[in-house]
């Protein structure tokens, strides 16, 4: 083989380069992260509350992190799809989703395509309660009449859902268990569960109240319960889950992953950054406007024990069905 000056200088840099990343590990590989934008997965559609926190991470860390966020929509399979696609990519930070309790309600089940050992979690940016809402016309002008209903007709009134093994399901489970029978409505595009109870698709919607916001404000529909241990100040009148006997309170969180293995250091910067975003004007009034937890904001030294947490209270909601 002929070797050129060029040639033997080529390959010493690359032999310096490889010996570099053997000897000083991952914070050289780190140093100069990120180098190119960051592509952010939503494993579901527009216009959702995943999508929504997605588009404003995207801008409000921009330029924080001197490279840009594309916000990639994959949906499907109740997040599975975009799941998916975060683990077929390399662990390098260059590649991260947004994980809710929807698709982590999927390890609680048989078989799941993924376990925590395949993430790594980056932080919770938010965290609030789920409800049961109705038309704002609805003849249920209360749970009492909501409920009064499912007794005397059971099996009539339809709600609305994500779908059949989300924590939406598990949640309901627990109101079917009082002898209380409906039709889950499976809908698995936002826009679509938002509005089936306004064409008269569904009787009632179960969903977070940020992502229902501009219904609520233009008093096209109205909360009858609220899933937690207590009432909500915001919404004062309507009364918690468990209040009424119906002991669960699966708080739907939304958080930032990216695959396991990839570098410490890289996670630890890309919590940092999401720290500031939290800490940002912009995303606290997101953070109010959604109906979220003043306390969300969880970073990645923490986040896996939380998300841990909400994993057994599934797994416990199941386990008594």
């Amino acid at each position: 083989m002929h070797w050129t000056t060029r040639s033997i200088t080529r390959s010493f840099a690359f032999a310096l380069a490889a010996t570099s990343a053997v000897l000083y590990g991952a914070p050289a590989m780190a140093a100069g992260y990120p180098e190119r934008p960051i592509e952010l997965i939503v494993p579901w559609g527009p216009g959702g509350g995943a999508d929504q926190l997605a588009r404003l991470i995207s801008k409000l860390a921009e330029p924080l992190l001197g490279q840009g966020l594309p916000v990639v929509n994959v949906p499907g399979g109740t997040g599975g799809t975009g799941m998916a696609k975060l683990l077929s990519a390399p662990a390098d930070g260059y590649s991260a989703a947004v994980y809710i309790a929807d698709s982590h309600a999927l390890l609680a089940g048989k078989s799941p395509r993924w376990t925590m050992a395949d993430i790594t979690p980056v932080a919770v940016m938010i965290k609030g309660p789920s409800f049961i809402f109705v038309k704002h016309d609805s003849p249920y002008k209360t749970w009492a009449d909501f409920e009064k209903a499912l007794r005397d007709e059971p099996g009539k009134l339809k709600i609305a859902t994500l779908g059949f093994g989300s924590v939406d399901d598990f949640s309901l489970s627990v109101i079917a268990r009082k002898g209380l029978k409906f039709v889950q409505v499976p809908f698995s595009k936002p826009s679509e569960r938002y509005v089936s109870i306004l064409g008269g698709h569904a009787d009632a919607l179960y969903e977070q109240a940020g992502d229902v916001a501009s219904f609520l404000d233009n008093k096209q529909m109205r909360p009858l319960l609220i899933f937690g241990k207590e009432r909500l100040p915001a919404f004062k009148d309507i009364p918690s889950s468990y209040e009424l006997g119906f002991n669960v309170a699966l708080p739907q969180f939304r958080a930032i992953v990216v695959r396991s293995g990839t570098p410490p250091e890289i996670v630890k910067k890309l919590s940092d950054t999401l720290a500031a975003v939290a800490a940002m004007p912009e995303y606290q009034k997101f953070l109010v406007d959604q109906y979220g937890a003043a306390d969300s904001f969880v970073d990645a030294a923490k986040a896996t024990p939380f998300i841990d947490e909400q994993l057994e209270d599934m797994k416990k909601t199941m386990a008594t069905n």
